[in-house]
Parts: C-alpha cells; sequence; structure tokens
C-alpha cells in the first residue's frame, strides 16, 4: 500500500552470520529499498548515505530513516555500539526489528580470518543482545530471530517463516539471486567477497576453523559471548511450529 510514511525493516547480527546473504535475498524481492549498513558504515567510515543524503552523526541517521518513503530494509552489525539507537525508543518502538545469529565459534573464525587484530567486542554478540533487549523493553513484545544454520539447511521453510512474522509476502524467487559484487558493497568489499560468489544461502566453512581451539584469546572471546548468542538463540524462529502470521505485527501497522 503506498505511503509517504516510512515502513522500516531492520535485521541485526553479530559480523561473520550471513547477514550479507540475507540482504542479497532482500534485494532480489524487488519491492523494497535496501540499505546496508547504514549504522556501521557510519561508525567505521564517518558518513553514511540515505537517499543520497551524506550522513554524519547517529541522530541525524535516525531522523534520515524516519524521513524515507515506503518499504525500507536495512541490515547492520554490531561491531560497533551504537548508543542513540539505544535511546532513541520511538524508533524502537516504531520499526521493526529482526535478529540474525550464527553460533559464535562460527562467527568468530570467519571474523578472525579477515580481521585478525578484532578486539573482544567487535565480535557484536553482546552488542546484539543489548539491542535486542532494548527493542524488547520498548514493545513490550519479543523480536524475531533467525538461527542462520536454519537458513541454509532450509532456506524455503526459514525464510517462509520470517515474512510471515514481519508482515511481508514470502517471495520464494528471491531466494536464488545473480553472483557479483553489489555497488553498496564496494566500501567493504573484501568483508562481502565470499558472498558476492553466491546464488543461494550455502554452507561455508571458515579457512580458520581451528582458530579458536589453537588461541586462548579466541577462547576466552566464545566464552564471554556465547551466553549472550544462546539468550538471542532460544528466542529463534522454530521450524517445526506451526506459522503465525503475523506474531509480531505488520510493517503497516509499524512507524518509526
Amino acid at each position: 500500500m503506498p505511503t509517504d510514511r516510512p515502513m522500516i525493516l531492520a535485521l541485526w547480527s553479530a559480523p561473520r552470520s550471513r547477514s550479507t546473504a540475507f540482504e542479497r535475498m532482500m534485494r532480489a524481492r524487488g519491492d523494497l529499498t535496501v540499505l546496508h549498513e547504514p549504522f556501521s558504515h557510519l561508525a567505521n567510515y564517518g558518513s553514511t548515505t540515505v537517499d543520497e543524503e551524506v550522513i554524519t552523526s547517529e541522530p541525524k541517521l535516525l531522523a534520515a530513516l524516519r524521513q524515507t518513503r515506503g518499504r525500507v530494509f536495512f541490515k547492520d552489525t554490531t561491531d560497533f555500539h551504537y548508543p542513540h539507537l539505544l535511546e532513541d525508543e520511538a524508533f524502537l518502538r516504531g520499526a521493526t526489528h529482526t535478529f540474525l545469529v550464527r553460533h559464535p565459534r562460527e562467527a568468530i573464525a570467519s571474523h578472525f580470518a579477515l580481521h585478525p587484530e578484532l578486539g573482544r567486542d567487535e565480535i557484536g554478540f553482546a552488542w546484539l543482545y543489548e539491542i535486542f533487549a532494548a527493542v524488547r523493553a520498548a514493545t513490550g513484545s519479543t523480536p524475531v530471530v533467525v538461527d542462520s544454520a536454519d537458513l541454509v539447511a532450509r532456506p524455503a521453510e526459514t525464510v517462509e517463516r520470517y515474512c510471515a512474522a514481519v508482515g511481508i509476502p514470502f517471495v520464494p524467487a528471491a531466494l536464488n539471486w545473480s553472483s557479483g559484487m553489489t555497488p553498496a558493497w564496494l566500501r567493504s568489499e573484501r568483508w562481502h567477497q565470499g558472498t558476492s560468489e553466491t546464488t543461494g544461502f550455502v554452507q561455508t566453512l571458515s579457512r580458520n576453523d581451528t582458530a579458536i581451539d589453537e588461541s586462548p584469546m579466541l577462547a576466552e572471546y566464545l566464552e564471554y559471548h556465547l551466553p549472550y548468542y544462546e539468550n538471542l538463540w532460544q528466542h529463534r524462529i522454530r521450524l517445526d511450529e506451526p506459522v503465525s502470521d503475523g506474531r509480531w505485527g505488520s510493517l503497516d501497522d509499524r512507524r518509526a
């Protein structure tokens, strides 16, 4: 339904949790305006772009998202902390915030392969849970959580249930896409090389799949982040339960 007010659907994840593949699928739908990591690009590079406007602060980004028109999807990662997001109860309540998780053993190994100097907090599960808790407190309901293992094992069922939960049509054709680097990814191209070579959700093995067992530092990181992941994972969409349409509300009814 046409509207001059924003209808915002967000996907939050820790880095290396298959969120870029999820974004690629959402782009393939063709019915959403898709933004790539506006919060993390702002934190990492000092600016991001929304509707061709260059944004240089988190409050301005939140304002720009509110001013977008039509249906907007953005995905972002929690290798950075977003204090203004957490303080903005209206945005937490008005947008539809969803979450994607991957076991931190896999996510850390994949992250370490690309960024050997990573710090503990950059792994992102603690900050991811912080956003989840803030959304739940603001809305009084539990946000949608997707297990990325389900995405690669049973993609059609997982995405269909996600769409039903957030109130958008399921588009089976979007589960397959053309390979190649999306222009929005060029700024952070090296992080998305693997996804650019895919045409659907696939299981990939990290080049550093034994890194945690060989590194006391990474083992400590895993121990720290595992409880946050487990808390999120227990709220995941269950593929063995009946589909509940619009359980978390339709985008037509959620406003930022």
